[in-house]
Parts: C-alpha cells; structure tokens; sequence
C-alpha cells in the first residue's frame, strides 16, 4: 500500500501570519515592556520629527507669501526711474507704462524722509510718500484698509495718512496735527529745514510693521510743494524780477514744473520679470531705468530662502535620531526575542520569514509615528494663529513679535509637495532603520539558541 504525501500549504511573503507575529512582537508584555516602551519612544519621536517639520515649513511659506504680499501690495513690481533729466513728464511716461500689455496700474510718486513729531511725542523718522486718490485707489492693500478716517478727506483738506503703529507712537488721533521737518536741500535751493504741520485725516492698518511704523502719506501736490520736488520757470513774456523784489513778486513771475521720484508699475505676474520689462521697454518714448522687487529685495528673500532650507534640515535630525532609536528597539527586540526566532526556524520558518516579521514591526512604528506627525502637523499648520494667540495670552509674552517679524499675525500656508517629501523621507528613514536588524534576527542559528534553553 502506497502513501501519498498530503499537500503542505506554505505562507507567502508578508502573510497574515507574519503581521501576526510581528503584532505579538510590539505588543507590550510584562517581561519585555521595557522593548515596548522604546518603540513607543520612537514611534513618538517620528511623529514630533514629522509634525515640527510640517508646521515650520507651513510657517515659514505662509511667511513668505505673506510678505511678498505685503510688500508688493503697497511698494509696486517695478519701479521707474528717469535717467539724468528731472522726471516732469511723469504723467506720460506713466500712461505709456499702463498701455503695455500685462501691466495692471502705474503709478507715480514722491517720496522724501523727515522728523515727525506729534503734540505729546519726541520725533522719530517717516518714509514721507506723496500720491494722488486716483493712483491710491489702485492700491488696495491701503486703500481699503483704513481704520479711521476718509481718503477723501485726506485728499481735499491736505492732510496725512499714517499706518495704526506711527499713530500710536506718535500719540495723535484723527484731527491732531503731526509735524513734519526735513533738511535743507541744496539742489532745489532750500538751506534751511523745512517745518510744517498737516493734520491727521487717515489712520490704516496693513498688516505689516514697516508700512504702519514709518510710512506718511501725503496729497500728490501736498508732498511736492513740502519736498521741494518742482523747478521754478520763469512765466512767458515775464521779465526776471530785480534783485530787490519781495518773495511774493518773485512767486508770482515764476511756474513750478512738479517732478516725481519715480512711477510704480504693478504687473499682473509678479513672476514674468523679463517678459515684461521688455514690453515695458517697447512702449516708453523716454529712457528710463527699471528695477523690480526681485533686485530691491534680493538680499532679503535671499536670507529667507536660506533660512529655511538650514530649518527643514536641522529639523530633519529630529526624524533621524528617531530612526536609530527605531534601530535600537529593534536590536532589543531581537535580543529578547532569540528563543522565540529558535523556534519558528525549528517550525520551518524561512531567514526571509524572520526577517520579514522584524521588518514589518520597525516600519509599523515608522508609518504608525508618521501617520500620527502627519495628522497632528496638519492640524496645527491650520491653526498657527489661534494657538499663537492662546499661547501668547497663557504664558503673557508675545510670540512672534511683529516689530521683528514685519507681520501682525503669524500666517501659515501649507505646501502639498513639501508635505509629500516630508512623509517620504520619514517613512523612507524608518524603512532603512529596520534592515539591520531584521537581518541580524534572520541570521539566528536556532541550535545556538536552543543550546542552554
């Protein structure tokens, strides 16, 4: 009578019951909790490593875009500026610029420093900029952000319009007049400072410190007469008055020719740099120079960049150091569970069975920690204000300051890309951290185990 041999029925790789040991394995026990307590360790450590790396990233973009924002909604993406001659033809020159295809606003402007002061402080300095109401409702950002007061009432009485910030320093409120006192100025003729007081007509608020600290903006014409931006020409059919005329009779025989410092050009792709700057170039008739907020802001988008990339890689460290930690449990893992590796050879478990078992408990702690980081990051990433504020309020002091940080508020904008690469590396980390040590269990020689069992 002949036997026949009944079919054995193996388990493939990754089988359920390779996810069943390796369950058992980081299971906590009371003999080996100390195993479990590491691994949870590090599973913990993956997931800080992956959240920090999230919210930073998230921060430092919203930062950036926010502050590109900012800047480029006030100051424009190009600034015109005339070459040699006084830049009397603004206007034209600004018209010819808004014809160019691609360009949303030109604007022009007047812009000079000065010593201001209010009734009740001492001085600080002020960026005095001079517009008109048509090219400052084409600005938005500052426009539409005013506290107090009317534009239309800054532009009709003359007045001044100052960010919240230089209000509060200089302790004036709508109607209070703010003293403004520039130096001489030897190529317009002026040798003695000039001294005069506007009053306040708009208080706004955009957001970022450098515009609401030091900022004054004033009527187009306004900010010329007090900036000494015109040249005096003599009237048609006027004779030079003598040498002993009064001031009066010699304002009366003259024009003023007003000029302008440059005329801002806003683009609808801040990106398109070169594009536009030749179709900007193909429309003027006069020469002028352009430079954009790229070269004006070069060297400060530059450190933010730089910035960054050292944060994300000494952030990085946190999810290495929570690889060899994944490594270490392992090790310990191992170690403790040498009789057990015995056995499910002596059972007809494969070296690559084992090692798989292993394999599968690392990465188990390095998808479990990132999943958990990946949740937990995303989540404060969209609540950076919020936690900042409550955080601020519990501990009184103020986190992240807007007097070093240019914002008023902590922004966040999370980059789906960044968010990928980051989950990568960290389950990329964990992967690599478990191959060591799944091969070392594999290489178990089970009579060596068994020997003094």
């Amino acid at each position: 009578m002949s036997m026949q041999a009944e079919p054995t029925d193996k388990a493939g790789p990754f089988s359920r019951f390779e996810f069943m040991v390796a369950w058992r394995y980081l299971r906590a026990r009371r003999r080996d909790r100390f195993v479990s307590v590491i691994a949870s360790l590090s599973l913990t450590g993956i997931a800080l490593g992956v959240a920090t790396l999230i919210v930073v990233t998230s921060v430092m973009n919203g930062f950036n875009a926010e502050l590109i924002n900012k800047l480029l909604g006030v100051n424009g993406h190009f600034a015109a500026y005339p070459i040699e001659s006084r830049f009397s033809d603004y206007d034209q020159a600004a018209a010819e610029i808004a014809r160019a295809p691609g360009v949303t606003a030109a604007i022009p402007y007047v812009e000079g420093q000065a010593l201001a002061s209010g009734p009740r402080s001492d001085a600080t300095g002020v960026i005095v900029r001079g517009v008109s109401l048509a090219s400052l409702e084409q600005l938005a950002l500052l426009h539409d952000n005013a506290v107090l007061g009317q534009w239309n009432e800054w532009a009709g009485a003359g007045g001044a319009a100052i960010g919240r910030r230089l209000a509060e320093k200089l302790k004036v409120n709508i109607g209070d007049p703010v003293t403004l006192v520039s130096p001489s100025d030897a190529a317009s003729g002026a040798t003695t400072p000039n001294v005069r007081s506007f009053p306040v007509r708009v208080i706004f608020d955009v957001g970022m410190t450098e515009f609401d600290t030091f900022y004054l903006y004033l009527p187009m014409q306004v900010a010329q007469d007090y900036l000494r931006q015109f040249d005096r020409v003599l009237k048609p059919n006027v004779a030079d008055p003598p040498a002993d005329a009064t001031d009066e009779e010699r304002e009366a025989a003259y024009d003023r020719v007003y000029r302008a410092s440059a005329v801002e050009v806003f683009i609808a792709d801040p990106q398109a740099i070169t594009p536009m700057r030749n179709a900007i170039g193909k429309v003027i008739s006069r020469p002028l120079v352009l430079s954009d907020w790229q070269q004006q802001h070069q060297t400060f988008f530059d450190a933010l960049q730089t910035q960054a990339t050292v944060m994300f890689v000494i952030l990085s460290m946190i999810v290495v150091v929570a690889a060899f930690n994944i490594i270490s449990s392992l090790i310990m893992l191992v170690k403790e569970k040498g009789t057990d590796i015995a056995v499910l050879r002596t059972m007809g478990a494969t070296r690559g069975a084992v090692m798989r078992i292993f394999g599968i408990a690392g990465v188990a702690i390095g998808v479990g920690g990132t999943l958990v980081g990946l949740v937990v990051g995303l989540v404060v990433a969209a609540n950076a204000e919020p936690i900042r504020a409550f955080l601020s309020n519990i501990l009184g002091i103020t986190i992240f300051p807007p007097e070093v940080f240019f914002l008023s508020s902590l922004p966040s904008r999370t980059n789906p890309s960044e968010v990928i690469l980051i989950v990568s590396v960290a389950l990329g980390l964990s992967f690599l951290a478990t191959l060591y040590p799944a091969w070392r269990a594999a290489q178990y020689d089970p009579v060596e185990a068994l020997r003094y069992e």
